[in-house]
């Protein structure tokens, strides 16, 4: 006997936002969970003989209502996110967990389960080590984070900081003041704050010092408080280094330490490596572990990862 589902779309709701051009998003349910799908004026239909499968359905074309209400438009990456997500949990709220406005992006949020996590624990715990490849908004979403502390009043300020590893060059031979020298080490942050933020209210924020970018360096002797503090590519960091960074964080502030152990640029061995080992189950501390499964770049990016994984693997048991 086939299971019949009703849903009712809110007649401020545009039909084409929720389902997508010639109503793709629909296509892609039916042929996805195998269902009858169809819109009867501002009726969804759902029909099919796996009651599962008609309440994932029934999930992820509600949530894809209210989402679209709260102002966003979501992608198709973004939908094709929702219905894997739902399909593994029906009851996640993964997207509509909204973090902060942005300029250029609408609005961030977490587009996966780890991600959730990960965004979980920056709120429980003053400490957080986030641990993954590229593309999975370790930095990202940390920034998006701390610009939603400093507009709630929850910190004073926002410290971001990186090791400047030299990757060829020599600083001292690169040209301009130090400034300039290290500023390439320090891009990657300033395009997150500053997808987030107006240019003008960024300058501002620089001027007075409420945002600080700086190298990892000139963390030495300070103690931090009231700030949300962000150290990026901190598996470049010495354990000397890593020792120094945490303990300069004070009252009323949060960490967030960021890196991914397979990108190791230094022949030392590595700050956040050995961090894991002397800082795991301490309380107050989490570490969030991300995988090519939250890599929300380009969809290619997950598969180069993951290819390379697999390559790294093949190289490791020939060695052995």
């Amino acid at each position: 006997m086939a299971i019949i589902k009703k849903i009712r779309i809110p007649e401020d709701i545009i039909i084409v936002e929720v389902f997508g051009q010639y109503d793709n998003r629909i296509r892609y349910l039916r042929k996805r969970f195998n269902l009858d799908i169809t819109i009867k004026g501002n009726e969804v239909v759902i029909k099919g003989e796996d009651s599962e499968n008609v309440e994932i359905a029934e999930s992820i074309i509600q949530e894809m209502i209210n989402i679209t209400r709260d102002g966003h438009l979501i992608d198709k990456q973004e939908f094709e996110y929702l219905v894997d997500e739902k399909e593994i949990e029906k009851s996640s709220k993964v997207l509509t967990d909204v973090v902060t406005k942005t300029i250029a992006r609408g609005r961030v949020k977490p587009k996966t389960q780890g991600q959730k996590r990960y965004i979980e624990a920056i709120e429980k715990n003053d400490i957080v080590f986030s641990i993954g490849p590229a593309g999975t908004g370790k930095t990202y979403l940390a920034s998006a984070l701390a610009i939603d502390y400093l507009r709630s009043g929850k910190v004073n300020r926002i410290i971001l900081t990186r090791p400047a590893v030299e990757a060829g060059e020599k600083l001292g031979f690169l040209p301009g003041d130090l400034a300039e020298k290290v500023d390439p080490y320090l891009r990657p942050l300033f395009d997150a704050l500053m997808d987030m933020l107006p240019l003008e209210k960024f300058i501002s924020y620089r001027e007075r010092n409420i945002i600080e970018i700086a190298p990892l360096a000139y963390m030495r002797g300070r103690t931090l408080n009231n700030a949300f503090i962000i150290l990026d590519e901190a598996q470049n960091t010495t354990y000397e280094q890593m020792k120094m960074f945490l303990t300069r964080i004070g009252f009323n502030s949060k960490a967030v330490i960021t890196g991914d152990i397979t990108q190791i640029d230094i022949k030392e061995h590595s700050g956040l490596v050995i961090a894991q080992k002397i800082l795991s189950g301490i309380e107050g501390i989490s570490f969030v572990y991300l995988t090519e499964a939250d890599v929300v770049r380009h969809p290619l990016v997950k598969k180069i990862i993951k290819a390379y994984e697999n390559y790294e693997k093949g190289v490791k048991k020939q060695d052995e």
